[in-house]
């Protein structure tokens, strides 16, 4: 064959990826029904996009409203956007099931960053409790527009992907121990439910306490995961608590949870939102809705389970 042919066919083959590619982008497009400017910071402007749950789709169950479910995209803290195609098939999905989804705007407060660790503390702590802010200033917006949105105060539920799971887990940490971050929420609000894929908590104490129960929570990460840890890393009282150690607080406490451990996969799980709705699905009816005590602690190697290409440590995002 000659070198003619054979760039063609790679021509061919490149083509047909990307034509295959952009048709399945396509297919699970959605296209939001509102976005809306929720805060105004000194350096941006933060936007929400509002997907509705799609028409003639089940909005409630066992008599009781669905949630709304605020989501908070990963990246880092240095990458991502609200409206990433990638998370569209999971907002198709939610929507369907009768779900409203808002995905929100945060400050990436590690953009421009070198070197991120537990080393970096006050670098990587500024940069989450940026997120949390901007979480809380759109949970206020919501708030104080839920007639227009349609949203009960007291059903919403934070999810989040990555770096969105670390800034949804440590809000509601901030929240369960009432300090100075979640004082902007209005007095005894609390969200209805947490959704965790892949996230963290960073705490000052060398351990992860509550002074009053979280809200029940869903958790999904990789015991391989390298670059949000799946267990600690501790330096003196500083510490970044994954699933895998936080799970053993929930248990201490004898608080509501399902904790999903994904032998061997890494930070792919990160990216496990479309491929593990039925777990959610059963979460968001069970422990958030019906308020039942329902504890599930699984260990799944499953290999249908979505395995991204994206970073998988914290060299390969930050370089460092």
């Amino acid at each position: 064959m000659n070198m003619i042919k054979k760039l063609l066919i790679i021509a061919a083959i490149t083509m047909a990826g990307i034509t295959s590619e952009t048709m399945l982008a396509q297919e699970h497009s959605i296209t939001p029904d509102g976005t809306y400017l929720f805060v105004q910071r000194d350096t941006c402007d933060l936007f929400m996009d509002v997907y509705n749950p799609a028409a003639g789709s089940e909005t409630t169950a066992f008599g009781m409203e669905k949630p709304t479910i605020i989501f908070m995209f990963g990246g880092g803290f240095i990458q991502g956007t609200r409206d990433d195609v990638d998370y569209h098939k999971w907002f198709r999905q939610m929507t369907d099931n009768g779900y409203r989804v808002i995905s929100i705007d945060y400050r990436l407060g590690l953009k421009g960053s070198n070197k991120v660790g537990v080393a970096q503390v006050n670098v990587l702590d500024k940069a989450i409790h940026m997120a949390v802010e901007d979480l809380f200033s759109a949970t206020n917006f919501i708030l104080d527009n839920a007639d227009q949105f349609g949203v009960r105060p007291d059903n919403i539920v934070i999810s989040g992907s990555s770096a969105g799971a670390i800034t949804v887990m440590q809000a509601e940490y901030e929240i369960a121990n009432n300090t100075a971050w979640a004082s902007v929420l209005p007095a005894g609000f609390n969200y209805a439910g947490v959704m965790s894929f892949s996230g963290a908590i960073l705490s000052r104490e060398g351990k992860v306490d509550f002074e009053k129960d979280p809200c029940p929570t869903l958790m999904f990460h990789g015991t391989s995961d390298k670059l949000v840890p799946y267990n600690q890393i501790k330096v003196f009282n500083l510490g970044f608590f994954g699933a895998g150690k936080l799970i053993e607080r929930f248990k201490k406490y004898g608080l509501n949870y399902n904790m999903y451990h994904f032998i061997d996969y890494g930070h792919e799980i990160a990216g496990s939102m479309d491929t593990t709705l039925d777990l959610q699905i059963k979460f968001l009816e069970t422990n958030v809705m019906q308020k039942k005590m329902r504890i599930v602690e699984a260990w799944i190697d499953d290999p249908d389970v979505y395995k991204g290409s994206g970073p998988q440590s914290r060299k390969e995002l930050y370089g460092n």
